[in-house]
């Protein structure tokens, strides 16, 4: 164990690995040694990750009387640092070369020499005396080595858990095994073999237990081991290589062709096309040049690149990614929960058939007492809830890392059961199902204006505003070699309306046709300029004899039939013109609303434009339904009337913008969310990547993820019944209650929850 030599000063938290704690009954056993520890506060056990976590509140050597106390209870401690301190994720030696894998694999073998004895070399299976009264041959003699070989950690674990007053599977079959043992050695009945065959199996089905939390555990250190823990950086004209902890925000790290960028950054010399799968799930390279965002374990394939830091080590998108994974394993599901609580009650009730099973039917009845007595040890292991207990972590924790590893980060395997239960998902439309990328498509002047004179005025009014589309007209008129040269003042945002602006000494205002027409002015009669090009000629047709433009009826519905916005622009008593702007569909966008339909999901699009620019984009990616002109609070209201229609809905969106809808939704999607710390924090679920088409990826996952822990819960009860049945008339032994029902389902458990850990992104796209 390493350190674990200083004292821990008060108000410092500790993160205590401790990899054989890999269940909620280990968890309870080590939560029960914590509680004797003065100077210990906050604890938080966490059995799919093996570690425990708390915070110093006393004097002394609390460290190492945590440690001392956790190893009483029977458990090694392999790591103890401060919880900020990135190590592994409670991994320790792979389990089939651990001391009980030994100890196991000898008492199979012993067992398996005795049998051979027995059966196919009957001759040397001598009478070696009968020291308790009854004979002992050679096979006997061997399958105690079994017994004592396999049962000796299960018998030591049940004496830790009888001290802990703990009803558990280590006490179960330590009772199970020293009874079948004790009435071999004691009365007529032959039951070592089932001793025997006890210590063996139900040790087997430990490690199997134990090796599928460690490949869980695995592939959250796979993240671990994604950044370098070193960085070549720049001081003092030279480059010095350092620990990456030791870097501060603002210096420049150095990194080659090949290398890994060991922390967040913006790139500030070079270019390099970037491999961001380790972040995002993107196979694909992304080209990154001055001024490009670059994360801490994405790789420099072919170019050089010098970054500027932006965030420590401690605060990396990749941190912070591991942190929510780490602790999205202990957000429970419901069914998690309905399976603490159940088995709560199982083995306390199980165990009490299985005493009523070896006592009534001997005193009341007559039965044999041997015999019923053994159908009372055979319960015992029906008891046993291993197998049922783990069928949900285990698959939770399949999922959560599965989708971390391909670009989805998932806070909790609560938020994975309720996205597997949604009906219906609602889309932002800008960002989401297109891609923010604005452009000006349109500038038509009014009123004797030009196209210069509205592009001026459009870059005043709006070269305050961090709005997209006001981006896009103050980038167009930059391009067009338009400034802004006239005076700014009194500068206000009107909430989904527009802006208003001085220019000049005078009020101009720009926005939606709804804030001109609330100003008074009569859009169905706007005078067009005729000398100007583009639109307006084309305008012409529509117009009267007078020149004159019906912006109601013709102009904004055809430019908003196109997908198009549109803004305009003028004074209190005047029009000056109009700018459309567009943005660009998604090329994925159509693709993933197919697949989220072929999936049974409804999809609807809500956005803050207008009616027209809807339509046109939701007939383009095909979505059922859409809902436009929503301010952010009226989003909120549409997720609701979704909620109240379909059932349990989930919203996807850019996580700033659409957070009230996000928290509103049953399961809050926020695309594009590395680097984001706001779209992180706000969503329930966060595409690292900037790409659509992981929905139906992470639809599947949870709907698959979902079935799987419903097959192994009721598969685990179901076989564990039909055991149970099968005892009282004779169909049962132990034998088959510790292969099929502990071994057999441990090891189908298992297997099925690791299903989701094969499923990609690649699976679902066309």
């Amino acid at each position: 164990m390493s350190g674990t030599t200083e004292a821990a000063g008060a108000g410092e938290r500790l993160r205590v690995q401790v990899p054989e704690m890999d269940c909620p009954s280990c968890a309870g056993k080590v939560e029960n040694a914590l509680a004797g520890v003065e100077g210990i506060d906050d604890a938080e056990f966490s059995p799919a990750t093996g570690t425990v976590q708390f915070t110093v509140v006393g004097n002394g050597d609390v460290r190492a009387d945590a440690v001392a106390a956790i190893e009483r209870a029977g458990y090694e401690v392999t790591d103890v640092r401060g919880a900020d301190d990135r190590g592994a994720v409670g991994a320790s030696t792979p389990v089939w070369r651990t001391p009980r894998a030994v100890k196991t694999a000898a008492s199979a073998v012993l067992l398996l020499v005795a049998l051979g004895v027995r059966f196919l070399l009957p001759g040397a299976d001598a009478l070696l005396g009968r020291p308790f009264g009854n004979p002992l041959f050679v096979a006997d003699a061997i399958m105690l080595a079994a017994v004592v070989a396999g049962g000796e950690v299960i018998v030591r674990g049940g004496y830790r858990s009888a001290r802990n007053l703990s009803l558990d599977i280590d006490f179960l079959m330590s009772v199970a095994i020293l009874g079948a043992t004790g009435l071999s050695l004691f009365t007529s009945e032959r039951l070592l073999v089932e001793a025997a065959s006890l210590a063996a199996l139900f040790n087997v089905a430990e490690l199997l237990e134990r090796y599928a939390v460690d490949r869980a555990r695995n592939s959250l250190g796979e993240l671990l081991e994604l950044a370098p823990e070193t960085a070549q950086v720049r001081r003092d004209g030279e480059t010095v290589e350092m620990p990456v902890a030791d870097v501060a925000v603002g210096e420049t790290v150095v990194v080659e062709p090949g290398e890994k960028v060991p922390l967040d950054g913006r790139v500030v010399e070079g270019e390099s096309a970037v491999d961001e799968s380790p972040i995002t799930g993107e196979s694909v390279p992304v080209d990154k040049t001055v001024d490009d965002e670059v994360y801490a374990g994405s790789i420099a394939e072919n170019g050089y690149l010098e970054v500027s830091v932006t965030a420590a080590a401690d605060d990396s998108t990749l941190s912070r990614v591991i942190d929510l994974v780490e602790g999205a394993q202990e957000r429970k599901t419901k069914r998690e929960q309905f399976v603490d609580r159940f088995a709560g009650y199982y083995t306390p009730i199980v165990v009490a058939v299985a005493i009523l099973t070896a006592t009534v039917p001997p005193l009341a009845l007559g039965f044999p007492a041997i015999e019923w007595l053994v159908n009372g040890i055979t319960f015992l292991v029906i008891a046993c809830p291993c197998a049922f207990v783990i069928s949900t972590p285990v698959t939770v924790v399949s999922g959560i890392t599965s989708a971390a590893r391909n670009g989805v980060l998932i806070k909790g395997g609560d938020h994975l059961e309720r996205m597997g239960e949604v009906d219906a998902v609602a889309v932002d439309k800008t960002g989401t199902l297109t891609t923010g990328e604005l452009s000006v498509t349109d500038v038509v002047p009014l009123n004797g204006n030009t196209e210069t004179d509205v592009l001026r005025c459009a870059r005043g009014l709006e070269a305050r505003s961090e709005h997209p589309i006001a981006e896009a007209i103050v980038g167009h008129a930059a391009e067009s070699g338009v400034d802004g040269d006239r005076e700014v003042g009194g500068f206000e945002s009107l909430t989904g309306q527009g802006v208003r602006a001085d220019l000049g000494g005078a009020t101009h205002y720009a926005g939606k046709p709804d804030l001109f027409e609330e100003l008074g002015f009569d859009l169905n009669h706007v005078h067009f300029t005729t000398s100007a090009g583009g639109l307006a000629e084309d305008a012409r047709q529509l117009c009267d004899r007078e020149g004159c433009l019906d912006l109601v009826e013709d102009t904004i519905p055809r430019l908003q039939s196109e997908g198009k916005t549109v803004i305009l622009v003028g004074r209190e008593d005047e029009i000056e013109g109009l700018v459309a702007v567009a943005d660009t569909i998604r090329p994925e966008a159509a693709r993933t609303v197919a697949a989220l339909q072929e999936r049974g999901l409804t999809v609807v699009m809500l956005t803050g434009d207008n009616e027209g620019t809807a339509r046109a984009v939701a007939a383009e990616v095909g979505v059922d339904d859409f809902r436009a002109g929503l301010l952010p609070e009226d989003k909120v209201d549409a997720v609701e009337e979704l909620q109240a229609e379909y059932g349990a809905v989930a919203m996807v969106g850019d996580g700033i913008n659409d957070a009230p809808a996000l928290a509103t939704a049953d399961v809050g999607v926020a695309m594009g969310a590395a680097g984001s710390d706001t779209a992180i924090e706000t969503a329930d679920v966060a595409l690292l990547g900037d790409d659509l088409s992981r929905l139906p990826y992470l639809a599947s996952l949870s709907r698959t993820g979902n079935s799987v822990i419903r097959q192994n819960i009721w598969g685990s009860l179901g076989v564990k019944a039909l055991l149970a049945l099968g005892i009282p008339f004779g169909l049962v032994g132990v034998i088959h209650a510790v292969l099929i029902g502990d071994v057999g389902m441990t090891t189908a458990i298992t297997g099925n929850a690791m299903r989701l850990g094969r499923l990609t992104p690649e699976d679902f796209r066309e």
